[in-house]
């Protein structure tokens, strides 16, 4: 099994279509084809099915798919890595992080890093934990700012946890201040919700339902910025860290009684070590975060030896 056979192969998968992944992989396509026969011949099953002229994955290409991509992915981080290691001034960073942290204080430790490393290229990619926690699995990522607890279904992780911050309702500044909330406070109000899959959205109503009702929706389906456009513009209320509001006049933020937390932990796959770049990274952030009045309010590092 060579890794040119598995990158023809993923690409005929994504396409569906021979003559569209020849042209995509710049390779002749009765040459794609061969090798595509010749890698379901070493593996003993068809990998697609091509009847009528349609292209689809028989189960063993569709087992084969996932595994493929994952090691397509840490063949090029093996790449990287023996670059770093022979000397050149370069690298790759793949980081994923929640959008709160993106709209917060990773653009400041990004900043950091770059002005060290400027050789070595950062991709960031931002989304929730679950989707974050997948790209590491499949080799997407080299690194990831995740929420814990991690789900019993989420693959082999090492997790680090480095912050805490404090969740707080957000309202348009017009509406009045209070001193604090409470959650049942939320019960009747119309809230502004996140997109499914989001952090901030199960927090929200694991909260709710723990202190037995189920919250009312204005609008919901949002990323970060929409909801807090959205609470800006009285629409509702919203659950979001006390960072993000940092910068915005609009909005208020409320702290709630008694607190309610979460813990973001720093995350790669156990059974691959980090490059020398995502060492170098996880290196700078710990020290960002460890600088006296370099977080906003409502945070707390988690000390590191």
């Amino acid at each position: 099994m060579q890794l040119q056979q598995l990158a023809y192969f993923v690409a005929v998968a994504e396409t569906r279509h021979f003559t569209h992944a020849a042209e995509r992989t710049q390779v002749a396509q009765p040459s794609l084809s061969k090798q595509i026969k010749a890698l379901e011949t070493e593996l003993g099953a068809p990998l697609f099915s091509r009847a009528r002229g349609n292209v689809t994955l028989t189960p063993a290409g569709e087992a084969l798919l996932p595994l493929a991509r994952r090691m397509l992915a840490d063949a090029e981080t093996a790449r990287r890595e023996v670059a770093e290691l022979a000397g050149l001034r370069r690298g790759r960073v793949r980081l994923g992080a929640t959008p709160s942290l993106c709209a917060g204080l990773l653009g400041d430790a990004l900043a950091r890093y770059h002005r060290d490393y400027p050789g070595v290229e950062l991709q960031v990619e931002e989304g929730g934990s679950r989707d974050l926690v997948r790209d590491l699995a499949r080799g997407q990522l080299d690194l990831a700012l995740i929420i814990l607890p991690l789900h019993s279904s989420d693959p082999a992780l090492v997790t680090e946890e480095i912050l805490r911050e404090d969740l707080v309702v957000a309202s348009a500044a017009g509406q009045g201040r209070r001193a604090n909330m409470r959650i049942e406070d939320l019960r009747g109000r119309s809230l502004v919700m996140f997109r499914r899959g989001y952090d901030l959205r199960e927090a929200t109503l694991a909260a709710c339902r723990q202190a037995g009702f189920e919250p009312r929706f204005s609008v919901e389906g949002g990323e970060m910025d929409a909801v807090l456009r959205f609470v800006e513009a009285g629409l509702g209320i919203a659950v979001v860290p006390s960072m993000v509001l940092d910068g915005r006049p609009g909005l208020v933020g409320t702290p709630l009684v008694p607190g309610l937390r979460r813990t973001v932990a720093l995350a790669h796959r156990k059974d691959v070590e980090p490059t020398r770049a995502a060492r170098a990274f996880r290196a700078t952030l710990l020290a960002f975060l460890a600088e006296e009045g370099t977080l906003p309010r409502g945070i707390d590092a988690l000390a590191h030896g």
